[in-house]
């Protein structure tokens, strides 16, 4: 069984095929109905009203309400796991099989929502599973709608000046999610068919005072999809040239690595979610959308972790992670690479604000960047603005794609405690496939500590990977992993490139880290001893290979 299909190796993450159920998951299959359900727990009233027609009215199971709060996490995995949430390659079927999206991308709990379902079946269902670790099974289901009407749906409207496909869709349901806890969601369509996709979701916390936050990279997410056939990558001919400028929420995932509609919540955040839970940490959720929109969430957070894809930013969301590092102590981590790269802004949609990311990706074609300069889309390390990324990250993103191995430098760092390390101790498979180095340029924090040394070839080039740790005044300390294998060996999504040694390094330091990150700023009890110079980091950027 597959938690989603893979038919084709990522360029991402440079993997193919199968998600490896775990041990316990695996146990869940073989328990019995009570200890391992797939109905939804509890009961209540949980309203599924439609948009469009009297024929898609009706009522669906769903929890007692609870407190919102924030989430018990050893209450809330307490819960009966299911493994019903999984699709299958077999299951997906064409394109406008069934697929759907929703006209808000986050939530706070209990707040209402509308589901925009297409299918060319006659009926469909929607079901919401919560991600999280559930004894191994992964989710638990809190939601399921009554049969509804399917109707196929083909309004969308183009915009030539950006290259902008947005759907005009009718919304199907309206879903009341009250008595969902904050989390990372997916909604999984099933069509009368047979038919199945997912709707991502993320019910965001509303405080995140003390508690450790789980950040969905959700723009860089959309800066990938490329429903209708244009993304901030490629139009329909597949050229760069043809790429769109500006993309919207308003359409289903389309990613031809994620062909179940997930966006990229499977390579890049369903790992972290799951390990959070499983070891009991004070999680809170959040989307880095919640970054530009609503900057007080996260005021009093021990930290930000920042998941294994996170690429595209605006100027409010890069202040916000700055003044939570230097205002509040707030930890930071980056357990991907390529991180904070790309220059963004935000505009509205016909179904509401800040569901537009615009990137042009070059100020020369940006129509704002003369009137506007330190607005313009392009990398955040070039004119006509430069704000080099590693302000924030520490480390400097290098180039793609490389398959190599993660070569430890300092063993001794309270981050590798209980790994068993030595230096040069050597990981193969888990650098790639876009990594980040140390430079010796003026915005790079100290002091800092190079924590791998791990040389590759890229482009024909010679390199390093490095993951590091630094810490500032306000007694925040941030660790960037530099590599975007790093997150997903959390995991089972990168298994084919790496073995149990690998995995069980990433996840034991990863405990050390958000352990310590939870207790508050990490530098007052784990100051950074900068090591750059033993090091010799290059001067300049390096390769800046994109």
């Amino acid at each position: 069984m597959r938690r989603r299909v893979a038919p084709s190796a990522s360029r991402r993450l440079g993997r193919r095929g199968i998600r490896v159920i775990g041990a316990l998951a695996i146990a869940c299959l073989a328990a019995t109905a009570a200890s391992c359900s797939g109905a939804a727990p509890g009961s209540g009233n949980d309203s599924a009203s439609t948009g469009a027609s009297a024929a898609q009215q009706g009522s669906a199971s769903s929890p007692q309400p609870r407190s919102s709060a924030g989430v018990d996490v050893a209450a809330e995995n307490a819960k009966p796991g299911t493994l019903a949430w999984t699709v299958s390659d077999s299951a997906v079927g064409s394109q406008d099989a069934i697929e759907g999206y929703t006209d808000l991308a986050s939530v706070a709990p209990g707040q209402s929502f509308k589901l925009y379902v297409s299918t060319t079946a006659a009926s469909f269902t929607a079901t919401a599973y919560r991600i999280g670790y559930y004894g191994g099974a992964d989710a638990t289901e809190v939601w399921r709608s009554p049969q509804t009407r399917g109707v196929h749906q083909t309004a969308q409207s183009f915009d030539s000046s950006t290259r902008t496909v947005e759907c005009d869709w009718q919304p199907s349901l309206t879903v009341d999610p009250s008595g969902w806890v904050p989390g990372e969601y997916l909604i999984k369509l099933v069509s009368s068919a047979g038919r199945e996709r997912y709707v991502p979701l993320v019910v965001h916390s509303t405080s995140t005072a003390g508690k450790v936050v789980i950040l969905a990279g959700i723009t860089t997410w959309q800066a990938y999809n490329a429903w209708g056939g244009y993304s901030l990558y490629h139009g329909p001919d597949g050229n760069y040239s043809s790429r769109a400028y500006a993309v919207s929420f308003d359409r289903p995932y389309l990613d031809p690595d994620e062909a179940a509609g997930d966006g990229l919540f499977f390579p890049f955040d369903q790992a972290l979610v799951s390990f959070a839970e499983q070891h009991g940490l004070p999680v809170a959720y959040e989307t880095d959308v919640e970054l530009e929109t609503s900057p007080q969430l996260f005021d009093g957070a021990r930290a930000i972790v920042s998941d294994g894809h996170d690429e595209y930013y605006s100027a409010t969301m890069r202040s916000t992670m700055q003044n939570a590092r230097d205002q509040q102590g707030t930890n930071l981590a980056f357990l991907g690479a390529n991180a904070i790269f790309r220059h963004i802004r935000w505009a509205s949609t016909q179904l509401g604000a800040d569901r537009l990311v615009i990137c042009y990706k070059d100020s020369t074609v940006d129509p704002i960047a003369s009137s506007n300069p330190s607005d313009a889309s392009q990398d955040w390390r070039y004119a006509p603005d430069p704000r080099p990324e590693n302000a924030l990250t520490g480390s400097f993103y290098q180039c793609n794609p490389v398959d190599a191995a993660y070569v430890v430098y300092e063993p001794d760092n309270w981050i590798f405690a209980g790994t068993g390390v030595t230096q040069g101790t050597s990981f193969p498979g888990l650098v790639g496939p876009e990594y980040d180095r140390v430079v010796d340029i003026a915005t790079t924090p100290h002091p800092i500590e190079v924590l791998s040394h791990s040389p590759l070839t890229c482009q024909n080039t010679g390199s390093y990977q490095e993951s590091a740790y630094y810490t500032v005044p306000s007694g925040a300390g941030v660790f960037d992993a530099g590599t975007m294998r790093w997150e997903c060996a959390l995991g089972s999504e990168c298994a084919s490139h790496f073995g149990s040694a690998a995995r069980n390094f990433v996840r034991q330091a990863t405990l050390n880290l958000l352990t310590a990150f939870a207790q508050g700023p990490a530098g007052k009890v784990h100051p950074a001893v900068d090591n750059t110079a033993a090091d010799k980091v290059p001067n300049g950027e390096g390769l800046g290979i994109d």
